[in-house]
């Protein structure tokens, strides 16, 4: 355990951190996964814009990485084209 104020204000900080960290990336995995069942079109069109920006947001606080928010974006892409 730790035995200085720093190391426990650490240890609270990091916790505080990774459930904030976990609940964004539960809610991403989320709506790709909803995203990627939709069958239709128009509305997987209406709902990439969204999960786009989501995705910006969650790259710019350093949820994930920008590489991968970018990576997700192209895949969402191809997956709209290939709808019909």
């Amino acid at each position: 355990m730790a035995n200085h104020k720093q190391s426990e204000k650490r240890i609270r900080q990091t916790e505080k951190r990774r459930l904030h960290n976990k609940y964004y990336t539960r809610t991403m995995r989320n709506a790709l996964k909803e995203f990627r069942l939709s069958k239709d079109k128009k509305a997987a069109l209406e709902q990439m814009p969204q999960l786009s920006s989501f995705l910006d947001r969650l790259a710019k606080k350093n949820i994930i990485h920008k590489n991968k928010a970018a990576n997700l974006k192209s895949s969402l892409a191809l997956h709209v084209s290939k709808l019909q």
